[in-house]
């Protein structure tokens, strides 16, 4: 019989995402100290093709990404037999992204971590990033094709990353 003091069990993936620049490769890493699990970013599984696209300045289309979110969710399962939890620093801004993401998961396997913020701030943010292969001026691109659904958890970026770790941390019920 399941403990009733012990907490719930934790997703077996969470998604920490958002445009570019607003902390997620931060945060994942900090969630996945916290809670001991792998965090891995993204963008490490980009094609060369994509990145010397996007450094150009030139915004991705679907077909550009399709190979590496069938990828990203190959990388999900293998991650699975490797920790009890994976963290994927992704930007997953649309819904069809998230749900290439999720496959076939229950709601519960797969939590989505949407760190939202003023353009104004994550511009800055970016701005001030040395060696980042994303130029800030693809930034207006990523927010015109965000879509934010009712299954994301949005937690604010204007926060210190300590504070949002802490409100994931109590949202999966790990305080």
């Amino acid at each position: 019989m399941p403990n009733p003091d012990s907490p719930a069990p934790l997703p077996r993936t969470l998604i920490v995402m958002g445009v570019s620049g607003c902390g997620k490769t931060l945060i994942g890493n900090l969630l996945a100290e916290r809670l001991g699990g792998v965090c891995e970013d993204a963008d490490d599984f980009h094609s060369a093709a994509n990145k010397q696209k996007m450094g150009a300045g030139i915004p991705l289309t679907d077909e550009d990404r399709w190979p590496w979110y069938a990828a990203l969710r190959a990388r999900i399962e293998e991650m699975r037999e490797q920790t009890p939890l994976y963290i994927l620093a992704c930007s997953a801004l649309k819904e069809i992204y998230r749900e290439k993401l999720r496959a076939d998961d229950a709601a519960s396997d797969m939590i989505f971590v949407h760190l939202k913020g003023p353009k104004e701030v994550i511009f800055s943010r970016m701005a001030k990033r040395e060696g980042h292969y994303m130029p800030v001026t693809l930034l207006d691109s990523q927010f015109a094709i965000l879509e934010e659904s009712a299954d994301l958890w949005n937690v604010s970026l204007e926060q210190t990353p300590e504070e949002i770790v802490e409100e994931v941390v109590k949202r999966l019920g790990r305080a």
